[in-house]
């Protein structure tokens, strides 16, 4: 399938997705409040995860890639809305980032986090895997394609961890899901990648206008997605200088506050703010005071 079949059917299940899990009866509680204070949706998670994996697999350049990409994205994008459900619960919301994770499992609970974690992480290894039998990959000894498998499979995991981190502020995520996207896009395989980002460019508007999130489940089906296009068009030495790449960004994530980053560097908070909301007025004395 070509680019633009593929970029359409990913933008076409997304928005029916997106119409179906909103008319769905248990909708509201998928309601959260975002950094303004108003109340979203996280129905664009599932959406975005539904739309980007059908749009990548039926875009993909074999039955390797293909089944690589639905592997993927149902496993990051499932997790990841187990993640979004029943980690708002406030037993789950002390554990924060994997040390937080690792520490409540040292005292005997497992986190939606962890779980997350490991999923993410086994769908990744098993993408990378089913990616590694495409017969038109080279053939290597067991040493080297064991350590092919563990490349790609962090590239993937990567990835999709990196969409994650910036998923904090309306339409970051699927900009920057555009920025990795659009030169896989070019050459074999592309129509996988047109898919995914479909899916996203049909979710750009509301995202944009605080009327959905993604949440775990979008950015990281999403971002497990174009980590397997990624994989999927490089050989050992390219998946380490991606992983080399996702790896310093995760541990900068650590000690730096990426929207901090964003806000001093003018160009990257112009983009980020592209087609934003802005935020509501403060109440005036008065009548508009809710204390009035």
């Amino acid at each position: 399938m070509g680019f633009v079949p593929s970029f359409g059917i990913g933008s076409l299940v997304a928005r029916t997705a997106l119409a179906w899990v909103r008319n769905d009866p248990r909708a509201a509680a998928l309601h959260r409040t975002n950094f303004h204070g108003r109340t979203v949706t996280l129905a664009g998670g599932p959406a975005l995860a539904a739309g980007a994996t059908v749009g990548a697999v039926l875009g993909a350049p074999g039955a390797a890639a293909a089944a690589a990409a639905l592997t993927a994205g149902t496993v990051a994008g499932s997790v990841g809305f187990y993640d979004d459900i029943v980690g708002h619960r406030p037993e789950q919301k002390a554990a924060k980032g994997f040390a937080g994770h690792l520490g409540a499992l040292r005292e005997g609970r497992v986190t939606s986090g962890l779980v997350k974690i490991a999923g993410v992480g086994a769908g990744s290894l098993a993408a990378a895997a089913l990616l590694a039998a495409d017969p038109s990959r080279p053939r290597r000894g067991v040493l080297r394609g064991t350590a092919d498998v563990l490349l790609g499979a962090g590239v993937i995991a990567g990835t999709a961890n990196l969409l994650n981190l910036l998923d904090l502020r309306p339409g970051r995520a699927l900009k920057a899901g555009a920025v990795i996207g659009v030169p896989l896009v070019l050459g074999r395989g592309g129509a996988m990648t047109a898919g995914a980002l479909g899916a996203g460019a049909a979710l750009l508007p509301p995202d944009l206008d605080e009327d959905i999130m993604l949440g775990d489940a979008g950015a990281n089906a999403l971002g497990a997605l174009l980590g397997v296009a990624l994989a999927a068009r490089t050989g050992p030495a390219g998946r380490a200088v991606a992983l080399t790449v996702l790896a310093g960004l995760t541990a900068a994530s650590e000690k730096t506050s990426f929207t901090q980053v964003i806000q001093d560097t003018p160009w990257l908070r112009r983009l980020d703010e592209l087609g934003r909301l802005e935020p509501a007025p403060a109440p005036r004395p008065g009548r508009d005071s809710p204390t009035a």
